[in-house]
């Protein structure tokens, strides 16, 4: 049943969480930008009134300065959360960051970005989100160039997650590789997925594509090492373009259909933070199947000392006594 809404009272109302300055407290603005989303259509609308849809209300916080908390990364605050989320979680800075590797034919060189130091500011620094300003406004060119004719193209998205903990995946159906894939080729558009060499490990031979072991590197086989897991997606050409196309209405004629409304000539820049999203939600899932598989009860190291050792030798001798 519908009901009567009105926004002043609840901004109002709303307002009284932020504190008058000079008591102390950091200043706060009021939320004058306060936001209502309500599911309201037609005459409903027109009065007022909701449909029984949730009401979100959004408050932007315009005062916040993320960068006063970099010191959380390096040493626990006194009387903060932060020893005993390390404590549950055992990790705190994951980091993934994703960005436009390819429009079109512009490829962004595989040497022009360092995945150890590429930072979220030089992604975003432009509208196609590229970190190498050069090539940016190449793709940009690109996407121009097919928006005039009413065209489309696709590109690649690579995405990077650093500082992953060690044991995520598991040997065979499970792999972490294949559940990337699998969550990167359920976005909208994308058509292809390729993780680490990808195709182009196949030019290599077996002495060169090797990773050799090293002591402060781990293995492999469907499961994270603690490096850096770096993958492409590729995304195909907007679908919908401002170009007749033949097609077949429901009654079986065949017909020219011609688009209309606003649509992207490059969905590409546009999926960067649904395929930063998705990298996340895997790694978090998996990170927790890894606590409840392996964390959850302590070894047991007598069944964990391997068959054959000194030490376990004597308890599998058949006693003949």
């Amino acid at each position: 049943m519908a009901a009567p809404v009105s926004q002043p009272p609840v901004a109002a109302r709303a307002s009284t969480r932020f504190l008058p300055r000079g008591l102390g407290a950091l200043p706060e603005s009021a939320p004058a930008s306060l936001r209502f989303s309500i599911g309201r259509r037609h005459r409903a609308a027109r009065l007022g009134m909701t449909t029984g849809t949730p009401i979100h209300v959004f408050v932007p916080n315009t005062d916040q300065r993320g960068g006063d908390y970099s010191e959380m990364a390096k040493a626990y605050r006194p009387s903060h959360a932060d020893a005993t989320y390390d404590f549950k979680y055992g990790v705190r800075a994951v980091q993934i960051l994703a960005f436009v590797s390819k429009v079109h034919q512009v490829v962004l060189p595989e040497d022009a970005v360092d995945y150890e130091t590429v930072t979220l500011e030089q992604v975003e620094s432009n509208i196609v989100r590229c970190p190498d300003p050069e090539y940016a406004e190449k793709m940009i060119a690109a996407i121009d160039k097919v928006r005039v004719r009413g065209d489309s193209i696709g590109g690649v998205v690579t995405c990077i997650a650093r500082n992953v903990p060690r044991g995520l995946g598991s040997p065979v159906f499970d792999k972490l590789e294949a559940e990337l894939a699998k969550a990167m080729l359920s976005l909208p558009a994308s058509k292809g997925f390729e993780i680490g060499s990808g195709f182009a490990g196949t030019d290599f031979t077996g002495s060169e594509h090797n990773d050799e072991f090293y002591m402060d590197e781990a293995g492999n086989g469907g499961i994270s090492n603690g490096e850096i897991i770096y993958f492409k997606v590729a995304f195909k050409p907007t679908a919908t373009i401002g170009k007749k196309q033949n097609t077949v209405s429901r009654e079986h004629q065949d017909i020219e259909l011609l688009a209309r409304g606003r649509h992207d000539p490059c969905v590409v820049p546009r999926a960067v933070p649904m395929v930063e999203s998705m990298a996340a939600l895997v790694l978090m899932d998996q990170l927790m199947a890894h606590i409840a598989q392996c964390e959850m009860f302590p070894l047991n190291l007598a069944l964990q000392e391997p068959i054959g050792s000194a030490s376990s030798a004597s308890e599998l001798a058949p006693n003949l006594s």
